[in-house]
């Protein structure tokens, strides 16, 4: 194995936070964020991209279009033939009192009920079709977003996720596509009947008196100053709420998962206090936002009401000089009614708008977040890899100004063992990071078998590897489940033996259940150590070329570590391997031997050659066996 010298002229640099670091609630996104009270950004971009979902159901919104028209012309007709049976009805008493004439002529009124009967029922029929067809399209846009969603993520790379919450994306996944579904399985279908009411009812209240038509329609600027004067308010807290709402679901989510580290610390205070700030900013931007959207019908029903009165005293006036009948002041009045109601309901959908765009707007910014660099235009196939490695060059780091590997070269022959160490925060993870290629390197390249790993699909790369980490990930499902997510075609039986191999075979089946037993959300039914002997059964099921180990055993008991070192010492022979360790009894047999100290590689070498040189490894060596 040959490896270049270290830059040892380079300024020291330290390791920025690769994990947890940047997730926490004061990372990316979190409560200071919230404080902004930003609005939606881009409203009119927002309602466009989400019209252009629709894009797919052209068909079918045509459809809810026709249906919705055809049953507001249905109902918007039934006021003016109402009128006709008040008219009639009006003449019949009229003549009786006169004392002359049939009297009311019951006959014509019970089929013009009959008739307006007949349109409402159609009317709401085609109502209960539109809305039916609607909803169907909201849900199914509904499930889009969170499949593109789902997508979305499985594209995005590492570093996104280091600087933001989970809580935050869980929150664009499940609130903010809720609301959107919502606004699109009710609203959508309110806003295309309201607009066609208006412009329907308009016309027939032209075609009964144009005098009282034109005091009905001096409400309007004022309905507009108010819904104007209440939207802009508005606005703001809609998109702080929507924000705010993603805060509490990230807080809740970090608490709940680490809810044994918060109670060993003694935090409860401290997360409650957290959660409460939240909650409270919460609260107050919910209530601004409801007690803006809720004080906008009051108003609009005291400006209705102004109209109306307007309306009365026109219309007695006609009636007294017989320019209308009694049944189309009726009618007009409910044609006012009818009026006014869409524009409320426009004026209060504005507000639903307005949420809906603060919501669509955070999921198609995380749809639009930068994505993993592409694939090479032609990938190099990659079946199994002889496990040659070299690093050529390689120069890293989390952030353009802070480079935290520099110039680091090496190189890897296949079947050789490897091992990474350094103090905390050195950069150990980093390398393994890097040739995983869950981030790409600024300048340089990492070799695999002599080619350019960037060469190569991630997905054939990442299979050439068997990790097992310092932190466990099991899900909810059996113990034998748990292991065969190594290799999803294996059989209980290769199953049995890959943790027969990892030392594992002996607890499972004292477990009850055996193999079948299921792990609960939190796999908090097995022991930490346990948790560890499954990842590393899980590894020896994959069977792969070479290996990643970060503080493998630090779970187990000294016992179980010595079972398990033995099985890893046939796990590893053959297969190249990476061995990140803070214990360096574990990696004295190594056959080369990367130190990193704030970032850089200081020295490299084999065990017995850096403890001669007496530099930074031989002072951690002697840290730990002074004593012995």
């Amino acid at each position: 194995m040959n490896a270049s010298t270290p830059n040892k002229n380079a300024t020291p640099r330290r390791e920025g936070a690769m994990g947890g670091g940047h997730g926490g609630p004061m990372g990316r996104g979190g409560p200071m964020a919230m404080m902004k009270g930003e609005s939606a950004r881009d409203f009119k971009g927002t309602m466009l991209k989400l019209v252009g979902y629709l894009g797919a159901y052209k068909a079918v919104t045509a459809l809810v279009i026709a249906l919705s028209i055809a049953s507001t012309i249905f109902s918007i007709f039934g006021p003016k033939i109402l009128g006709n049976a008040t008219t009639k009805l009006f003449e019949g008493v009229t003549a009786q009192m006169a004392g002359g004439g049939a009297g009311i002529d019951f006959a014509a009124i019970g089929q013009i009920l009959l008739s307006a009967l007949a349109l409402y029922l159609l009317s709401a029929i085609l109502a209960y079709i539109q809305g039916w067809v609607m909803t169907g399209v909201a849900v199914d846009i509904t499930y889009r977003f969170r499949r593109d969603i789902s997508e979305k993520v499985n594209r995005m790379p590492l570093r996104y996720f280091d600087g933001t919450n989970h809580g935050e994306i869980l929150s664009r996944v499940t609130n903010d596509v809720d609301t959107v579904n919502q606004t699109l399985s009710q609203s959508l279908s309110q806003i295309i009947s309201s607009v066609v009411t208006v412009v329907g009812v308009l016309l027939m209240m032209f075609s009964i008196s144009w005098q009282m038509t034109l005091v009905s329609l001096l409400i309007i600027p004022l309905t507009l100053g108010i819904v104007q004067f209440i939207v802009r308010r508005s606005q703001g807290y809609f998109r702080e709420q929507q924000d705010t709402l993603g805060h509490v679901n990230g807080h809740i989510e970090e608490m709940f998962s680490g809810h044994t580290e918060v109670k060993a610390f003694g935090a409860e205070a401290r997360s409650i206090e957290t959660f409460s700030a939240l909650n409270n900013t919460l609260y107050v931007t919910a209530w601004k936002s409801q007690f803006l959207s809720g004080v906008m019908m009051p108003m609009m029903s005291f400006v209705g009401n102004l109209g109306y009165v307007g309306v009365v005293v026109v219309g007695g006036y006609l009636a007294v000089r017989q320019a209308i009948t009694v049944g189309d002041i009726q009618a007009f009045i409910q044609y006012v009614r009818s009026f006014n109601q869409p524009l409320m309901q426009l004026a209060n959908i504005s507000n639903v708008l307005q949420q809906t765009a603060a919501a669509a707007e955070r999921v198609f910014e995380f749809l639009e977040e930068k994505e993993e660099a592409p694939e090479a235009e032609s990938p190099l196939a990659l079946e199994r890899a002889q496990g040659q490695v070299e690093f050529r060059e390689v120069q890293f780091g989390y952030s353009p100004e802070k480079t935290i590997i520099q110039n680091f070269s090496a190189h890897v022959q296949p079947g050789k063992r490897v091992a990474i160490v350094g103090p905390t925060g050195a950069g150990k993870t980093t390398l393994v990071k890097l040739l995983m290629r869950f981030y790409d390197v600024n300048a340089g390249a990492i070799l695999l078998d002599g080619q350019d790993i960037r060469a190569y699909r991630r997905a054939d790369l990442r299979r050439q590897f068997g990790m097992v980490l310092q932190d466990t990930w099991l899900f909810n499902g059996t113990i034998l489940e748990n292991i065969r997510y190594g290799q999803e075609n294996a059989t209980e039986e290769q199953v049995i033996a890959a943790a027969q191999t990892a030392h594992a075979d002996h607890f499972i089946r004292a477990l009850p259940g055996g193999y079948q037993m299921t792990l609960n959300e939190e796999t908090s039914n097995i022991s930490a150590g346990q948790k560890q002997l499954l990842t590393i059964a899980r590894a020896f099921l994959s069977n792969p070329p070479m290996l990643i180990l970060d503080e493998a055993t630090s779970s187990v008991d000294t016992h179980t570590e010595l079972l398990i070192q033995e099985a890893m010492r046939r796990l590893m022979s053959g297969r190249t391997s990476f061995v990140i360790a803070h214990r360096l009894s574990t990696i004295r047999d190594a056959d080369w031997i990367l130190v990193l100290k704030e970032g850089d590689i200081v020295e490299q070498g084999r065990h017995e050659d850096l403890l001669q040189k007496g530099g930074f490894y031989a002072e951690l060596y002697n840290s730990q066996f002074a004593a012995a």
